[in-house]
């Protein structure tokens, strides 16, 4: 008998509805399961025929045959191990097949018959909504997740006896159901404040400036200064994220297999730090099966580089392309596959091999060529896209012991959503979230320069060298700088500030 149940694999962060047929015919006892299985899916052969048996249900002893279509896309994770063995309780009929139509099942089992969470169940319930798929099955576990999309039924459950109970009694039980906004609350965390940051007023406005606008930041100092300290405490003043961003970062995560540790819905913006030893899959995302990468991880977030130079160079120049166009794609023989990666960057770095140079302490050993051989590190395109350059100099003595705190992150987050607002109401009619994601075409429309400010403007790009790449990371931040300050056209002294932060454009 043939009977054919539904499940997805993903793509990306997307997901294609597949079918599971399963043929019981006659011929020799065994399993085969065909349509580009990878090595995970071909071994569910074993993990089904032990749990049918395990939870009490007749395995045929005839020849089994799975197929998995469309046959021309690869199919991988343990995922199909639940749609795989309904199908073949449903070709030997022990279970009801009236309900197979419009429910998509999906689901690790294991030996003994019990379900367990897979990765991606956000993507593919996504996918089962616009699909029109009403029901969908997966394990209790994913359960809450798969509840965070509306418009699709689902039904999580513990073991393989609770789902056939299901299939055969579908009124007996209630879909899984989630307050999405309380959960969004719910998932919010408390972060790092930059109260308890001493001194450095010139970074710390550099970071609401960052935060305000979306810009990239790079911090530039001897060790000990608080470069890591300010860095960490930058998501404490970004903007809470609203449902649908919610639902993106949610979404990478899932697929990525790190939602289980964050809960059903990520209410925070990321914060992402690898180790400067990582490659350059790792940060941008790759394998034979595309998988996102620690700048999609930080997509609508921030990502920290701590000791940039620290990083091979050819793995900082991958991150050109998704700094500029806010995606990256994955390019393999069968398949292309695109990840979101509007992020904010975040770096740190010593001003020379010993870190001391400038200091006005200790004094810096690095000689004029390993100084130059340090920063010929960071690429000029690189720096091109970094729009705040901000040295961050040693705390004086007094800074050091005093014990009043400074400005809390709170009252800092109440003006940064005070600038986005304007700046959202600014992009009403046009697909962007912030200062920093403006083309060319949007700063002739909303930064327009005075005659005096367009020639001090000239004169910084004379004096610096700047390029014109830089020259309009400079009107942003000048644009953000206005915001802030809650006017609605551009002034000499914010271009003036703006400037200020590109003076160590080449640092020698």
């Amino acid at each position: 008998m043939l009977s054919r149940v539904w499940s997805a694999s993903l793509v990306g962060i997307d997901a294609v509805k597949v079918g599971v047929e399963v043929d019981v015919a006659g011929g020799l006892p065994g399993m085969v399961v065909v349509g580009l299985p990878d090595a995970a899916v071909q071994e569910s052969r074993e993990r089904v025929r032990a749990a049918l048996k395990n939870a009490g249900y007749l395995v045929p002893m005839r020849k089994i045959v799975i197929n998995l279509t469309p046959a021309d896309l690869k199919k991988e994770g343990p995922s199909f191990d639940l749609p795989i063995s309904i199908g073949i309780l449903a070709a030997s009929e022990q279970v009801s097949t009236a309900q197979f139509d419009q429910t998509l099942l999906l689901g690790e089992v294991s030996l003994d018959g019990s379900l367990r969470p897979v990765a991606g169940v956000l993507a593919i319930a996504a996918a089962a909504e616009k699909l029109g798929i009403q029901r969908l099955v997966v394990p209790i576990d994913n359960a809450r997740e798969a509840a965070v999309v509306q418009g699709v039924q689902v039904y999580g459950f513990k073991t393989l006896s609770e789902v056939t109970d299901f299939l055969n009694q579908p009124d007996r039980y209630q879909p899984t159901v989630l307050d999405r906004k309380e959960e969004l609350v719910r998932s919010w965390v408390n972060r790092l404040d930059l109260k308890d940051v001493k001194g450095q007023s010139h970074a710390r406005r550099a970071l609401e400036i960052a935060a305000a606008g979306g810009h990239n930041l790079i911090f530039v100092g001897p060790p000990g200064s608080g470069k890591t300290m300010l860095a960490r405490r930058l998501p404490g003043i970004l903007p809470r994220l609203d449902f649908e961003e919610a639902l993106e970062v949610t979404q990478i995560h899932s697929v990525a297999g790190l939602l289980k540790e964050r809960g059903s819905l990520i209410g925070d913006r990321p914060f992402r730090s690898p180790h400067h030893s990582a490659s350059g899959p790792s940060l941008v995302g790759g394998g034979s099966f595309p998988k996102p990468g620690e700048i999609s991880l930080a997509h609508r977030g921030v990502l920290f580089l701590d000791e940039l130079t620290e990083f091979k160079r050819d793995v900082l120049e991958f991150l050109r392309q998704p700094l500029e166009d806010g995606h990256v794609t994955i390019s393999r023989t069968r398949q292309s596959v695109s990840f979101p990666a509007k992020f904010m960057l975040v770096a740190s770095t010593n001003p020379c091999p010993c870190g001391y140079f400038g200091d006005p302490v200790q004094p810096c050993t690095c000689s004029p060529r390993q100084r130059e051989q340090y920063w010929a590190k960071l690429s000029g395109p690189l720096m091109d896209r970094i729009d705040l350059q901000v040295a961050v100099n040693r705390l004086k003595p007094e800074e050091i012991t005093q014990q009043q705190t400074g400005e809390a992150s709170a009252s800092i987050r109440d003006r940064v959503e005070t600038a986005r607002d304007r700046a959202r109401q600014r992009f009403q009619d046009c697909q962007l979230h912030c200062n920093a994601e403006m083309q060319s075409r949007h700063l002739r429309q909303w930064c327009p320069l005075d005659a005096t400010t367009s020639t001090l403007l000239e004169n910084a790009i004379r004096k610096l060298g700047l390029s014109a790449r830089a020259t309009d990371r400079i009107l942003k931040v000048a644009r953000t700088i206005a915001d802030l300050a809650g006017v609605a056209t551009i002034q000499t002294s914010h271009v003036a500030e703006a400037i200020q932060y590109r003076t160590i454009d080449r640092m020698q």
